[in-house]
């Protein structure tokens, strides 16, 4: 009976504390590159993030706050929890980002979309190219082993954010701020080659129509503007997606939460 009673005593606080680290897995798996993809079924996603919940939980437990004596005080530590966890997620996959991002403007500067009329297959703002680079990034990322460190962060932000505390305004901002930053800055020089040589092209295609009046430029230019836009692209995608890879290992290791 002592035992049972014992078991009964704590099994608010264990219920609160994995309510608490669940809240913030969760809101973390969401947005995490590699695990948080759209494609994977919610089930799957539900499943590893109970899972991670439930591998975290035993050495956090002493980290936990005892449970509040009210029901809002305790929902709002959980939503701090969640909001930290998405925040969290969204750091790393900003980054991730560079690389569609990278794609969609490669596409434009190839000719192959037009920001004034999206293509409605693939979605209002997307782009066979960013798509195509979206999957190359998580499957980059699988196969590097890279989608641990975001994981591995997590499980140290609860020694930096404590459990049930909202997360600091002023420093969630600034490296929400950096991050995109280096994320915008990181997919502009991933598509800079393609930049350059589409400034290029169209100086020259400008130089000869006017050289040239009753060519139909335009035509003549097109495609071979889409044609060289390809043979680049063969020439460097390898060199893209490395060079992409190793900016995010180094961004990784900037995460809060690590060492």
């Amino acid at each position: 009976m002592t035992a049972n009673a014992a078991l009964l005593a704590a099994a608010p606080g264990w219920a609160f504390a994995f309510a608490l680290v669940l809240a913030r897995v969760a809101g973390a798996v969401m947005v995490l590159p590699g695990l948080g993809e759209a494609g994977p079924p919610p089930m799957l996603r539900a499943g590893l993030a109970l899972g991670l919940t439930l591998l975290l939980l035993p050495p956090l437990r002493p980290l936990i706050p005892p449970v509040p004596p009210g029901v809002l005080p305790a929902a709002s530590m959980v939503l701090a929890d969640a909001a930290t966890g998405l925040w969290l997620g969204w750091l790393a996959r900003v980054l991730v980002l560079a690389l569609p991002m990278a794609g969609q403007v490669i596409a434009y500067m190839m000719g192959l979309a037009n920001v004034l009329e999206p293509d409605t297959g693939l979605g209002a703002q997307s782009t066979a190219l960013g798509r195509l680079f979206g999957l190359a990034a998580t499957v980059a990322l699988l196969a590097s082993g890279l989608w641990a460190v975001p994981v591995a962060a997590l499980a140290g932000s609860f020694r930096l954010i404590p459990p049930g505390q909202w997360l600091p305004a002023a420093a969630g901002a600034r490296l929400a701020a950096a991050a995109v930053a280096r994320g915008f800055a990181l997919a502009v020089q991933l598509a800079a080659p393609f930049v350059i040589a589409s400034v290029i092209w169209q100086l020259a295609a400008g130089v000869v129509a006017r050289l040239i009046p009753r060519l139909q430029v335009y035509f003549l230019a097109m495609p071979a503007q889409i044609l060289g836009g390809l043979l680049l692209l063969g020439l460097l995608a390898g060199g893209i997606v490395s060079a992409w890879l190793g900016a995010v290992r180094l961004g990784f290791d900037r995460l809060p939460g690590l060492g």
